[in-house]
């Protein structure tokens, strides 16, 4: 804040004493030179110049800042002072604008950090107390009113609660949760009040690890921005030689001082860290967290992509895949009285029917006179009708399947799945399928990234080859290594990287190792695997796989961006300082040609904060449609 006030006072400095002078000049006052006032306006830009690239000097750094420097000091000595005071509006002008454009660029990083909860309503002993969230403890139950931010990473005690999870996923739409589900740090309440259970202290939840990835994006250099700071060096050597060069065949300094205005390299100083901060700040409100600079970079060089199976292109998960019923039986009905049996069973399957009922809206009954067979069903009574729910041998007990049920028995055969059938008062009534569903965006973000110029897909998964072949034969993968153990996983991506530069995408903690080796890695993070997110690079909040394409077009778009800003950039100043050599620009018209490029500039690396749409995605003809090479790692290992 304190060097912001002091780039703006010097501006207003620089400028009031051009004013002034002109004004003298004008109206011909005798008694005061508006050269001394334009001296006096310039020495305190150079004053403070100097302090600056001395302080840079004494850490280890070198100012490039050093041309403006030695501008208007030559200025000076030629007893050019309005060139002098024009370049000091112009540097400190310059200065100015780069606060603006980094402000403007952060502005979304920063809200996220300035939004952070404060405070909890905790529950103890029927009483209600409001404490810093710091002070939460995990266990603890908390009360989160209607509007107010989720303090801390918890499980939801009551029925249900609506909330805004858009400052954190970018989903703009509020999601419904129901008892037992997860509530992430910094969402919103977006309905009535209710209670939730601590899981986690507000250091380690969601909403800390946002703010923290923000931190490290405000500060960490990508290498592109590290080879520009490096590329700026070469140009005060440069300039000084041209200046010298001009001042020499012409025997005009003036000559050498135009040259020196015109050469001020905001186009590699300020191009390259405002695109690259636009591009992760537009990312972040995509639901794409993005651990700074240098992991936008990666992601925009990627040329391979390398998936795990389960919970990455598939669901992860029991999904209900299918439900098949007997002529004239609703399968709506059908599964609330499963679901109503399943209320009584501790089995993770009967959890998860339990949940697809209620996110249906289904009225559950309670289930009476149950009987559960380990391993196999349960039997009951729902609302006076004999229920019996589970494999085909307890079910049907050896008699034949009815026609109807029959197609869906080929259609599933040898498929990763588990089907469920149920009996209503001794009669199959419907056949419910299980299984670990593709993602219903795999094929679709597969296209996007080949559109996008990545030219490899692999598959990772410890499943069988079978299973994993079929899986990767539906979206055009195009080699699978099955059969993988962690340490498969990252053998398989040490080998891609020395093929080409490689992106890693994975939602396990068994996928974490593989995640730190790839050129760069991006976590599936919307089920809160704190290992896999720690050694990502690029963290997905929302549980849909297209947000790695769009951070992929963000990355590259953000990398073109500011590239072009500095091949331009470079390309006006280069040209302006020829023509200066020349003798086609003055000093005062160079400084004021050098501002503008640096407007033009700053503008386009702006640019960054938004759009990056994922492109027209290529047709399914370009993606492989045979199967794909599959590597059985146990195979090979015998």
């Amino acid at each position: 804040m304190i060097e912001t006030t002091i780039r703006r006072t010097l501006l207003a400095i620089a400028i009031v004493g051009l004013s002034a002078g002109l004004a003298v000049q004008y109206l011909g006052v005798a008694d005061v030179r508006p050269a001394v006032i334009w001296t006096a306006a310039t020495m305190p830009v150079v004053a403070i110049l100097a302090l600056s690239i001395l302080r840079d000097l004494w850490a280890g750094r070198f100012g490039i800042d050093a041309i403006a420097l030695v501008s208007m000091s030559v200025a000076l000595a030629l007893g050019e002072p309005l060139a002098g005071v024009v370049v000091a509006i112009m540097y400190a002008g310059g200065t100015v604008l780069e606060d603006f454009a980094r402000g403007r660029a952060e502005r979304d990083l920063t809200a996220l950090t300035d939004r952070s909860p404060r405070l909890a309503h905790r529950k103890s002993d029927e009483a209600l107390e409001t404490i810093a969230v710091k002070e939460v403890k995990v266990g603890d139950e908390l009360l989160v009113r209607a509007g107010e931010l989720v303090p801390v990473d918890g499980i939801l005690i009551d029925a249900g609660a609506s909330i805004d999870e858009s400052a954190v996923t970018g989903e703009p739409l509020p999601e419904r949760r129901l008892a037992g589900d997860s509530l992430r740090s910094g969402t919103i309440n977006a309905g009535e009040a209710f209670v939730m259970r601590a899981s986690a202290v507000a250091a380690q939840s969601t909403y800390a690890a946002i703010v923290n990835m923000v931190a490290a994006a405000q500060t960490a250099k990508a290498p592109f921005i590290r080879m520009a700071d490096r590329f700026a060096m070469v140009m005060l050597p440069a300039t000084l030689i041209l200046a010298g060069l001009a001042w020499y065949f012409s025997g005009d300094p003036v000559r050498a001082l135009a040259v020196l205005v015109v050469a001020t390299p905001c186009p590699l100083i300020l191009a390259a860290p405002v695109a690259f901060i636009g591009g992760v700040a537009r990312a972040a409100r995509a639901g794409i967290l993005m651990k700074g600079s240098a992991a936008l970079e990666a992601l925009a060089e990627a040329r391979t992509a390398v998936f795990d199976k389960t919970g990455t292109l598939t669901y992860g998960g029991a999904d209900l895949i299918e439900v098949e019923t007997a002529p004239g039986r609703d399968p709506d009905k059908a599964l609330r009285r499963l679901a109503s049996l399943e209320q009584a069973s501790h089995h993770i399957l009967a959890e998860h029917i339990v949940a697809v009922a209620r996110k249906k809206g289904l009225a559950l009954s309670n289930p009476r006179d149950v009987q559960e067979y380990r391993g196999s069903g349960l039997m009951g009574v729902i609302d006076n009708t004999s229920v019996r729910a589970g494999s085909r041998s307890l079910v049907l007990a050896g008699k034949p399947l009815p026609l109807w049920a029959e197609s869906g028995e080929f259609r599933y055969r040898g498929q990763p799945v588990l089907r469920v059938f149920v009996a209503l008062d001794g009669r199959l009534a419907a056949v419910l399928t299980f299984g670990d569903a593709l993602r219903a965006d795999a094929r679709t973000v597969l296209d996007d990234l080949r559109s996008m110029g990545l030219s490899r897909f692999v598959m990772l998964t410890g499943d069988d080859a079978a299973t994993a072949g079929r899986v990767a034969a539906a979206i055009g993968i195009d080699m699978v290594v099955a059969d993988a153990s962690p340490a498969d996983k990252v053998a398989t991506v040490e080998a891609e990287n020395t093929r080409a530069a490689t992106m890693m995408v994975g939602d396990g903690i068994n996928d974490a190792p593989a995640l730190a080796t790839a050129t760069v890695g991006v976590a599936m993070g919307a089920r809160g695997a704190t290992a896999t997110s720690q050694a990502a690079d690029v963290i997905i909040l929302t549980n849909r796989l297209q947000p790695v394409a769009n951070a992929v077009q963000i990355a590259r778009r953000t990398r073109s961006i500011a590239r072009q800003s500095i091949i331009v950039g470079l390309a006006l100043s280069g040209a302006a300082m020829i023509a200066a050599a020349f003798g086609f620009i003055t000093p005062v018209a160079g400084a004021l040609l050098q501002e503008g490029i640096d407007v033009a500039v700053i503008l386009n690396a702006l640019r960054a904060l938004g759009g990056g749409s994922v492109p027209a995605r290529a047709t399914t003809a370009g993606a492989r449609d045979a199967m794909p090479d599959i590597v059985r790692i146990k195979e090979e290992r015998l």
